[in-house]
């Protein structure tokens, strides 16, 4: 499917060629925090450190990532609640038996919930087609029993494809992926089957990837989703085109208080512009996009 230096995943298409209707009621720019609530394997698997080097047992930072389940994640999707933002959770399926009462309180705060494997310390890299496709559909499944219908989003563990994946997620009945970020607006992927849409997916606007990653202080990183809007924003207003902001934050890292601090003082500046901003989730951009707010 793909040559040694591109791929056909995406087509080119320049922003400067886009004029599309705004999104609903008007709204200038979609906003949508996600929030990763995951379940490690202890001393087995891929994990997420903030201390290299802990030799087995490594209860340091096993308790590091614990506390995200155990008070993080609250007083994240409370935090959220105040700004009357909506959480899109990125479930690992695991949660449902090790964190039952978190998900009860996501489900009661009208959280959408996003395929995000069984574990995170899994990975879909090396496995084979069927045994992917089995792993998609037991995920899907999952939230299927305890939500009363299957994902309509997925993000992977560690942001991790095979060869197949886009086209096993369309195949099994996803209808966008949050791991990509090559736009502002959703771009629909090519795969071999379904339609599948790329939900903008800010990378860099991770608290994963800039604090833990590359040392980003909170403050900064606070900074950085400020910058990002007020630009975003602006594009939106000025060119005429409905765009997508995402906020990616996890339950062990900004619901740590200190850092808590920090995301509180971007979500106030995005709530003062609540005129031109829509605080929203994935499903309800990608049943815009499909009523023809983006073509």
């Amino acid at each position: 499917m793909s040559s040694l230096n591109t791929h056909d995943r995406y087509d080119y298409a320049p922003v400067a060629d886009r004029a599309q209707a705004p999104w609903p009621d008007g709204k200038k720019l979609a906003v949508y925090v996600a929030v990763g609530i995951e379940d490690y394997h202890f001393g087995d698997g891929h994990v997420e450190n903030l201390l290299d080097g802990v030799p087995a047992p490594d209860l340091v930072n096993a308790s590091w990532r614990d506390y995200g389940n155990r008070v993080g994640a609250f007083r994240l999707l409370r935090r959220l609640e105040t700004f009357g933002i909506a959480p899109t959770i990125l479930l690992n399926t695991a949660v449902y038996d090790s964190a039952p009462e978190l998900v009860a309180l996501a489900r009661r705060l009208g959280s959408e919930i996003v395929g995000h494997g069984v574990s995170n310390s899994d990975s879909l890299a090396g496995l084979g087609e069927a045994e992917e496709r089995a792993y998609l559909d037991e995920v899907a499944d999952r939230i299927e029993r305890e939500e009363g219908a299957r994902p309509t989003g997925w993000s992977s563990p560690w942001l991790t494809h095979t060869e197949s994946t886009l086209d096993l997620l369309a195949e099994a009945g996803y209808r966008y992926v949050m791991d990509l970020r090559l736009d502002d607006q959703p771009v629909w992927l090519n795969t071999r089957n379904a339609p599948l849409l790329a939900m903008p997916y800010g990378l860099e606007l991770n608290d994963s990837t800039s604090m833990i990653g590359r040392g980003v202080a909170p403050s900064e990183f606070a900074d950085m989703i400020i910058d990002e809007f007020d630009e975003l924003l602006a594009a939106a207003r000025e060119e005429g085109q409905p765009l997508v902001m995402s906020i990616i934050v996890h339950s062990f890292i900004s619901g740590v208080p200190f850092r808590l601090k920090q995301l509180t003082r971007a979500l106030e500046h995005i709530a003062a512009y609540s005129d031109d901003v829509w605080l929203t989730q994935p499903r309800r951009i990608y049943e815009a996009v499909t009523h023809g707010h983006i073509d």
